[in-house]
């Protein structure tokens, strides 16, 4: 029967695991725990293709626990039952570990049926999930469960298992792999930290290759034609969407052209055009603001071009834009002014108009005094003093002048008219 390379190559020992150093390395926490024998309730989280299952399977063996496997977008309470009906009988005389993989897709009811068990230790359950815990795992479970972040793999660790493979394939088909410069690190990069992907990607080079006598040449198209785009996760679902956006956005706000331009090239590449124009508007008005207002209509010009043109040309106007902004002067002091009014108003301060603020027809139909509000065009430098804030915050100060040339100039013409 076919088995996959991945999975008959999947790691047997926590040293044989790729890339996980900070929970599983000498002396890391996780590590220690799995050691001690002592296993607590846990939830993994992390990218696909990290080692999830495989610790999962490797804390079965070395504490000699019966495990069951159930994914969460195809499982029920009903299976749930049936372990369950299971404990305290030669089935599990030691307990269950139950790795329940994708527990976001598990409802609140069906996760709430595991708690009894959970808490009382017959079932130990190792959760998985792609998705931040802390916002698709009820509180129940989390606070009953220990978090470990599985981190995506880099490039050179993903290379070891990539070298690995290839050993293990010219051992079984006796073949002498003889790779292009480049190839097996294409794959390596290519496979976006999924070490599964980056095994079948190896598995159909070999497959595929034409071998010459006994020796199979890899080359470097072979590995560009069978490595998927995994490095493109950008589902809208997902955490990494979100990071992608939060990412560019602090890459354009750090000033950085370089970083900004590759985040945008993994949002456009990953087809997500229309979410990295909302996000490039919200930058202009957020983060270069008043240090240069021409970027908000400039920006909206770049956007609205690439809506017009569709990808792949509009990678073109949406680059130039993330480049504009990122090398512009930046501010936040209107929007900082606003949350500052925002938080005041929030809470009831305030009060009524000043009387000269309001509209005239308050002395046009009522028998009120005059409004005696001063018409700044009618003084010099079309300025008079008078009080605009409601009495309540009169003297309050929301906007602060930013540090660049522009906000600056713009006090200096003011404090020089006010007389400060």
């Amino acid at each position: 029967m076919y088995q996959p390379l991945a999975e008959i190559l999947r790691p047997k020992t926590l040293d044989e695991v790729y890339g996980q150093e900070h929970i599983l390395g000498k002396g890391a926490v996780l590590r220690r725990l799995i050691e001690s024998g002592k296993i607590p309730n846990m939830v993994f989280y992390g990218p696909s293709g990290t080692g999830k299952t495989t610790v999962a399977n490797i804390i079965a063996e070395q504490t000699n626990r019966t495990l069951y496997k159930l994914n969460a977008t195809t499982a029920s309470t009903a299976d749930i039952r049936e372990i369950v009906s299971q404990l305290d009988t030669m089935m599990a005389p030691n307990g269950v570990l139950l790795y329940l993989d994708e527990i976001q897709s598990f409802n609140k009811k069906q996760q709430q049926s595991l708690l009894e068990h959970i808490e009382n230790g017959k079932i130990t359950l190792i959760a998985s999930t792609t998705e931040n815990p802390y916002f698709y795992v009820f509180n129940a479970i989390l606070s009953r469960s220990t978090v470990f972040e599985f981190k995506q793999i880099d490039a050179a660790a993903a290379l070891k298992a990539v070298k690995r493979a290839v050993a293990y394939l010219e051992q079984r088909t006796g073949l002498r792999a003889i790779p292009e410069d480049g190839a097996l690190e294409y794959i390596a990069q290519g496979c976006g930290g999924d070490i599964r992907k980056a095994l079948n990607a190896v598995e159909v080079l070999f497959s595929a290759g034409i071998p010459e006598g006994d020796v199979l040449p890899l080359t470097l198209a072979d590995a560009k034609a069978v490595t998927q785009k995994s490095a493109l996760r950008a589902d809208r679902d997902g955490d990494n969407y979100y990071d992608l956006l939060s990412a560019l956005q602090k890459s354009i706000r750090g000033s950085d052209p370089d970083a900004a331009v590759h985040y945008l090239a993994r949002l456009l590449e990953a087809g997500q055009m229309p979410s990295a124009c909302r996000r490039l508007m919200v930058i202009a008005a957020e983060d270069v603001g008043l240090a240069y207002p021409q970027i908000l209509p400039a920006v909206k010009s770049c956007v609205d071009m690439a809506l017009m043109l569709g990808m792949p040309e509009a990678r073109i106007p949406l680059a130039d834009a993330a480049v504009l902004m990122a090398t512009s002067p930046k501010s936040n002091s209107a929007y900082l002014a606003y949350d500052a009014a925002a938080e005041d108003v929030r809470r009831g301060k305030g009060g009524d108009f000043p009387r000269h603020l309001q509209n005239v027809h308050a002395d046009t139909y009522t028998m009120e005094r005059e409004q005696g509000y001063l018409y700044p065009h009618d003084y010099p430098n079309h300025w008079v003093a008078q009080q605009y804030l409601p009495d309540g915050l009169k003297d309050t100060k929301y906007y602060v002048y930013g540090p660049n040339k522009l906000e600056q100039a713009a006090k200096q013409y003011w404090d020089a008219v006010k007389g400060k």
